[in-house]
């Protein structure tokens, strides 16, 4: 059990030290997948779990570093590394919505946001400890009206999920929306262009928290594309 907790609790913290590493990369104009890149040939780290993004969630993670900080607790052991990300990690979630509702503009009246992606990866519809479950409340709170799409975990998200408008497709999801945030990077959202969008949103914010598009198509758009840990692509 201790084995296992133990590589659930290494993998969150790289998570965690690449979504900062993230955060630093937008302070100094760098991007965070060519740091994830080099740090990714050295065989000693290796690359996987560095793609930075609004925190780890799901079955594993969230469960396993609690279980294994209440361990070295009951146990006298400092292990302030892993409670660190734990804090970390439950922070990082709020710092997202708090990223949203930055780029909205102090005006937040009447505001619709499109949420892509429910579950806390793709190719599941599980949505245990997902970040949207965090960051979509922090956004209604707010005063901001939701509609939400997921392939898959559209079911599980109604029971757990208020207020909010789910869509049977993307187009309709999307549909005069102010803003358009991605928070899982299934395949059917890799795909999306600026012609596609501006057909169906009404604002021209997006706000890609799993740097799912690529921002080359958005360069002369009208479109402001904002990601973690890289340039913005913007039309101003």
């Amino acid at each position: 059990e201790l084995i296992k907790y133990s590589a659930n609790a290494f993998l969150a913290l790289k998570i965690s030290y690449i979504n900062q590493m993230a955060d630093l990369c937008e302070k100094i104009g760098a991007d965070v997948h060519d740091v994830a890149k080099g740090i990714g040939l050295d065989k000693r780290i290796g690359n996987k779990f560095l793609h930075p993004g609004p925190g780890y969630g799901g079955s594993c993670f969230p469960k396993d570093t609690v279980a294994l900080v209440k361990t070295a607790n009951q146990n006298n052991s400092d292990i302030s590394i892993v409670d660190t990300v734990v804090k970390y990690n439950v922070k990082r979630k709020s710092d997202m919505a708090n990223k949203i509702l930055k780029e909205l503009g102090n005006d937040l009246t009447n505001k619709k946001v499109s949420i892509l992606g429910l579950s806390f990866k793709p190719e599941t519809d599980d949505m245990r400890d997902s970040p949207s479950l965090d960051i979509i409340p922090i956004l209604q709170e707010n005063g901001i009206t939701i509609s939400a799409y997921d392939p898959v975990a559209m079911n599980e998200a109604k029971k757990l999920l208020k207020n909010t408008e789910f869509s049977s497709n993307l187009g309709t999801c999307i549909r005069n929306s102010d803003a358009l945030v991605i928070l899982t990077e299934w395949n059917e959202f890799r795909g999306l262009l600026p012609d596609y969008l501006s057909k169906y949103m009404k604002g021209n914010i997006i706000i890609d928290l799993r740097n799912a598009l690529d921002p080359e198509n958005f360069i002369y758009s009208n479109f402001n594309l904002v990601q973690i840990g890289r340039a913005r692509k913007t039309n101003q």
